[in-house]
């Protein structure tokens, strides 16, 4: 099954690659290799706000997560002049979960994202992976995650 059906089987459609909040782009490409940047969870065209371990659940959070790759996966596109075909490997999430410190639950987090690039892009995007607790983020946001890819 190619990208585009598994999207469609999933019932997800891409949407409008997000314009950057500050001074940087949504993406940079060297050689092969396309780094995105971080993305924030959004719900309902708004960004999705919480600390976890405070306001949100992790089950909530996983669900910012996996929404913050669909965001991911439409910037890849967009960095692959519309063909996501091109891409040969998904490299590496870097998750940022805004939580408090006694929080230690952001590896379930980040597996929202992770698991539903697993699920798009198969064998291609078995991914490395960093998760990291953090004591806030830009606008509140509960999860931003960046990654990493090769692209043909």
């Amino acid at each position: 099954m190619s990208v585009y059906e598994k999207l469609k089987a999933l019932n997800i459609e891409l949407p409008a690659v997000a314009t950057p909040a500050a001074a940087y782009v949504m993406y940079a490409q060297t050689g092969n290799t396309v780094f995105l940047s971080g993305h924030l969870a959004k719900k309902d065209g708004k960004v999705w706000v919480g600390q976890l371990g405070r306001d949100i659940g992790t089950d909530d959070a996983k669900l910012a997560a996996r929404a913050v790759a669909v965001d991911l996966i439409a910037t890849l596109q967009a960095a692959c002049g519309g063909d996501l075909t091109r891409v040969k490997r998904i490299v590496k999430l870097m998750s940022l979960v805004n939580s408090t410190g006694e929080f230690t639950e952001h590896h379930l987090v980040t597996n929202g994202a992770s698991e539903l690039i697993g699920e798009v892009f198969g064998e291609v995007g078995k991914h490395a992976r960093s998760a990291f607790g953090v004591a806030q983020l830009p606008m509140g946001a509960c999860v931003e995650i960046e990654m990493i890819a090769e692209i043909a």
